[in-house]
């Protein structure tokens, strides 16, 4: 066991595949195999920080391929107590707009075939997922934004579907119709496992496109363009994650209905 390494842990989406400059690479061994790259511990603000590209350095890993519960494993190995999941994300509505930050406090899950939990032996547990994300980590990257003068949404709800293609107009334009917000292929079960090991999820939302279902006035979705939206807004994003984790105050109380017996 490697405990206290770290007591924060984020996750780099697409295109954030660096963090920290000065950092301590860690190898974490887990029971779920490998993780998608090494730990990259650093400190900011007073705080030990481990960062970890979900999709590894080279984006070699698809979304429906990356192996959550090691990752989510290793962060909890090494003692943190709160993830922040950063991702790039797509619109589903014309008011959420490319640049924008979403909070996201509920997700859809739409994928399948995905290993989504640790209780899938002897020791059944039924871990509630109603409040996904933490409330109290969420208020101080509410706030942190606000600070930064950053265009955001307080709350949301992404639909997460299994990748990697993109969906259809007509998928895009019947998720839309359900009023939803945000679309992506990586929060779940990426979210569900943290509240399993009991950590704080946050999920911050950096939105590069609008969706295939908004393409009377929008073009459709490519690749090239979410990675060219979010490689502008890479600084703003890590000028947002510094200024979060500074906020934080590691002796509050966690937020989160926190109901499994792992430890």
């Amino acid at each position: 066991m490697v405990k206290n390494l770290a007591t924060i842990g984020i996750f780099g989406g697409s295109g954030f595949y660096k963090f920290l400059d000065k950092v301590d690479v860690v190898n974490i061994d887990t029971p779920y195999g490998k993780t998608s790259d090494s730990l990259m511990i650093g400190e900011i603000a007073g705080k030990k920080v481990a960062f970890m590209p979900r999709h590894g350095s080279n984006h070699s890993i698809a979304p429906h391929k990356v192996n959550y519960r090691a990752n989510v494993w290793a962060m909890k190995e090494i003692g943190c107590k709160r993830v922040i999941s950063p991702c790039a994300a797509g619109s589903l509505q014309k008011h959420v707009k490319p640049g924008d930050i979403v909070f996201c406090d509920q997700y859809v899950n739409l994928t399948n075939g995905r290993l989504d939990t640790y209780f899938d032996s002897d020791d059944i547990q039924h871990v509630s997922s109603a409040e996904p994300y933490c409330p109290v980590l969420r208020k101080v990257a509410i706030e942190s934004a606000n600070e930064l003068g950053y265009s955001i949404h307080k709350t949301g709800t992404v639909v997460v579907i299994q990748g990697p293609r993109f969906n259809t107009k007509a998928e895009s334009a019947f998720l839309t119709k359900q009023g939803w917000e945000v679309i992506n292929m990586t929060q779940y079960p990426e979210v569900h496992l943290v509240k399993e090991l009991n950590m704080c999820p946050l999920n911050i939302s950096l939105i590069t496109d609008y969706d295939a279902g908004l393409v009377a006035d929008c073009e459709p979705v490519s690749h090239e363009a979410v990675m060219k939206v979010f490689e502008e807004n890479i600084s703003k994003l890590q000028k947002l994650l510094f200024k979060i984790i500074e906020n934080i105050d590691e002796n509050e109380p966690c937020g989160c209905n926190q109901s499994s017996k792992l430890k």
